[in-house]
């Protein structure tokens, strides 16, 4: 059974960081892992995403140049470095993987409980 685990959420002012980590468990080979939002009374959003070989990336517009994401697969833990975080970068986190090898990935087949994320202005 896969299992995603994340971690590394906090209170942090504006403009500081945080590095967010995702433990994948129960598989084998790499899955494509993407970070999502969700903020209070919002939809969940797309933040951030990850080939299984850490060659692909890509983000959303709202986070480019701010975040970067990257992935140890000899820890199979995929990261999430969050920089000049705003207020409006409240949510609460969550990884997801795609068993579909395809990129950019679809199909988000499991997903973490998530870690709160607020920042403070």
């Amino acid at each position: 059974q896969v299992q995603l685990v994340e971690s590394g959420g906090g209170l942090v002012q504006a403009g500081g960081s945080l590095r967010l980590s995702c433990a994948v468990s129960g598989r084998t080979f790499r899955m494509n892992t993407g970070w999502f939002r969700q903020a209070p009374g919002k939809e969940r959003e797309f933040v951030s995403a990850i080939s299984g070989s850490g060659g692909n990336t890509n983000y959303a517009d709202s986070v480019k140049g701010r975040f970067t994401i990257s992935r140890d697969n000899a820890k199979n833990t995929v990261y999430l470095q969050m920089s000049s975080l705003k207020p409006e970068d409240t949510a609460v986190y969550y990884c997801a993987a795609s068993p579909i090898l395809s990129w950019p990935p679809t199909g988000y087949h499991y997903w973490g409980q998530g870690t709160q994320v607020t920042v403070s202005s």
